[in-house]
């Protein structure tokens, strides 16, 4: 069976949402404004100078516990205070991509079961897309989430809480990260142009498909 015959028989669709579902976050600022807090608290580049933004926080909040106790906690709400700040200030000014709405709707329609699963706050993808809950069933947010993506746990809880088996599932997203999570949990693999990646890393993060949008899904599926 080929990826578009999987793909039209997956039972559900888990999306990312920032690049996928709607525009992307400047993630280049954020991290540099985290960095440069966490360089101002005196923690050595080394220790988290090649982890994303959230396990920058996490790297940097325990060496300051094993090292200078007295500013961990300070610097641990300062810091996803800065995270939390710049994503609502973002999705103020932020819908989804043209046609999301529409394409999710008819996804549904088939009787397909939908599901987001993304590194920002709930909040803000609330304001940006304020009636999510009408296309998809669970919306795993950081602030909800035991786990993060790249960790596969983070897909793992979604599908979990939907009933759903990885095999029986499609990971849809803009990053490397989305495909590499998806790949090792089994899952038919869908990259989107409309984010962070080219073609050629998506497919060489494991997509089995790229479409220029989620728009395309409705071609695929229905």
């Amino acid at each position: 069976m080929n990826a578009v015959d999987k793909l039209a028989r997956a039972q559900s669709f888990i999306f990312d949402f920032d690049g996928t579902l709607a525009p992307n976050l400047d993630l280049p600022d954020m991290r540099r404004q985290v960095i440069a807090l966490t360089v101002a608290s005196r923690v050595p580049r080394n220790e988290f100078e090649t982890l994303f933004i959230i396990e920058i926080i996490e790297a940097a909040t325990l060496w300051l516990g094993e090292n200078d106790p007295g500013t961990a906690n300070a610097y641990h709400a300062t810091a996803h205070g800065l995270i939390t700040e710049f994503e609502l200030a973002a999705a103020a000014k932020t819908e989804p991509f043209p046609g999301v709405r529409e394409m999710l709707g008819e996804l549904k329609s088939t009787g397909k079961r939908l599901g987001v699963v993304t590194r920002n706050c709930e909040l803000a993808v609330r304001t940006v897309f304020n009636d999510i809950d009408d296309f998809c069933e669970t919306v795993l947010a950081r602030d909800n989430a035991e786990f993060l993506k790249p960790d596969i746990r983070h897909v793992t809880q979604a599908l979990r809480t939907m009933g759903v088996a990885p095999k029986l599932a499609a990971m849809i997203g803009d990053g490397q990260m989305d495909m590499r999570v998806g790949k090792q949990l089994g899952m038919l693999c869908v990259g989107v142009l409309s984010g962070s990646s080219s073609l050629e890393r998506l497919q060489e993060a494991g997509a089995d498909i790229v479409l220029d949008s989620v728009r395309g899904l409705t071609y695929q599926v229905t």
